[in-house]
């Protein structure tokens, strides 16, 4: 099927009764990827999807993501009691198992994480979380003062002055291939179990796509939706910066983002072992800055490091443990070219400094990626829906942007990497730039409008965690 401009607009016209009809159209338009479709058994942990394929673009091993990704947050509407908590434990957990029995937890099936913010914890289970959520032990020791490994989020130098750090007590993270799983899943969540949640937000965007010379879903998009700079474009672009996100080598490997894991965090039993750390956050992005501002060589120098040998047009590049920049050479590159680059910064905290022996005997070598990023691309402005326009600065024209998450092992994880980005490196050394500046990175074309943290616990505590120690 071949979607029409014509077709585009009366879909945004009619985004006010049907904010995902436009994403629906384009579901319908889209090449799926070939994948298995057996069912496999459910991994421990919510995050990680069964069955993840690998291939190869231009010698380097991609990642093929899911072509569609939703994220609804909410505050929990069930009052605090004791029974209350029980009673839509059973109902939550009862629903996800339900849906869970006819799809597979992959990329052709449904993949849903279920992650809880501090309000949450803070609100229902306030004891039972002082005694259960893990103490970072690297932070502590590093700031001096018990560190959990579940933080309020920080705005960090680089965001302006209105992102909005959030309250949310619950965000739902559905992914798959198809649209209308994600459309009946969050249908049976959020509106089948009447009574438990009162919705804020729902963000829906796209990532991939672009494979074997078929015109990408980020492209398509921007193109459809009249998106300033969108025609300049790479037509197969995973993402709307151009750049292949998903390159295995750039991702932390199964289980690495596990709380237990890498021995960052200090746990007082086996409750979350299993689980991990989300962050979630928007980016509002602006294509026309990054193509028409920044040449190819410039994309590379900011989006990776300067100087970086690659082919001309390259667009899928690989960032393998032998090639990580340390902080020094990032100091280096700055005092150079007067620039950083947006990877190379923050491999400085997003890689592994010596090799460390996971607990169920994984090895994982010095220079392993260690943040699982689960991030995708949107016409969200800021999101699809919000029960608070005003306060969320909503807008009806679609705009390019990203709902960026990723899986740290803590909130401290998360955050050192963050400032790696702005330049205030994890040696304690920094390089000093204006918020925004040319030279930092990508930071100069997108900024963050919302953040917020939450914990993920494993499968089998996902449906109010804690809430079952309540008396």
């Amino acid at each position: 099927m071949r979607l029409t401009r014509r077709q585009f607009a009366a879909a945004l016209a009619a985004a006010a009764a049907d904010p995902f009809r436009v994403y629906r159209l384009v579901d319908e338009a889209a090449a799926k990827p070939v994948r298995r479709t057996a069912k496999e058994a459910m991994p421990a942990e919510q995050h990680l999807l069964a069955d993840v394929r690998i291939i190869r673009e231009d010698g380097v091993e991609v990642v093929v993501p899911p072509l569609h990704h939703r994220v609804v947050t909410a505050r929990i509407a069930v009052p605090e009691q004791a029974a209350a908590l029980r009673d839509a434990r059973e109902s939550l957990e009862q629903a996800l198992r339900e849906i869970e029995a006819e799809h597979p937890v992959s990329a052709a099936g449904l993949a849903i994480t279920v992650a809880w913010g501090l309000p949450y914890f803070r609100r229902f289970v306030p004891s039972q979380a002082r005694r259960a959520i893990p103490v970072d032990a690297r932070a502590s020791a590093i700031r001096k003062r018990e560190i959990r490994i579940l933080e309020d989020a920080d705005r960090f130098p680089s965001d302006p002055a209105i992102t909005r750090l959030e309250e949310n007590d619950v965000a739902v993270l559905l992914r798959s291939d198809h649209l209308a799983t994600i459309d009946e899943a969050q249908r049976r969540i959020f509106h089948g179990l009447h009574g438990l949640f009162d919705v804020t937000s729902i963000r829906s965007g796209f990532v991939g796509g672009g494979l074997n010379g078929k015109m990408s879903l980020p492209k398509k998009m921007a193109m459809q939706a009249r998106i300033p700079g969108a025609e300049l474009m790479p037509p197969h672009a995973e993402l709307f910066l151009g750049f292949t996100s998903t390159v295995r080598h750039a991702l932390g490997p199964e289980r690495i983002a596990n709380i237990e894991t890498l021995g960052y965090a200090r746990l007082r039993d086996r409750y979350f072992v299993g689980g991990t750390h989300m962050h979630l956050s928007h980016l509002h992005e602006n294509l026309n800055a990054w193509y028409l501002n920044f040449d190819h060589r410039d994309q590379v120098d900011a989006m990776f490091r300067p100087g970086l040998s690659v082919k001309p047009g390259a667009r899928t590049i690989d960032q393998p443990p032998s090639g990580i920049e340390t902080a020094a050479e990032v100091r280096a590159d700055y005092r150079r070219h007067r620039r950083i680059g947006h990877a190379g910064s923050m491999q400085t905290a997003s890689r592994l400094h010596r090799t460390v022996t996971g607990p169920d005997g994984t090895v994982y070598p010095q220079g392993t990626a260690v943040p699982q990023r689960a991030d995708f691309n949107t016409l969200d402005n800021p999101f699809a829906w919000s029960a608070h326009r005003a306060l969320d600065r909503m807008a009806d024209t679609p705009a390019a942007g990203t709902h960026f998450i990723v899986f740290n092992p803590t909130s401290d994880d998360f955050r050192r990497v963050r400032l790696a980005m702005d330049g205030i490196l994890p040696d304690g050394g920094d390089v000093r730039f204006p918020p925004r500046a040319l030279g930092q990175g990508i930071n100069p074309v997108f900024h963050a409008t919302h953040r917020q943290n939450f914990i993920v616990p494993p499968r089998a505590h996902r449906s109010f965690p804690l809430s079952e120690q309540r008396r």
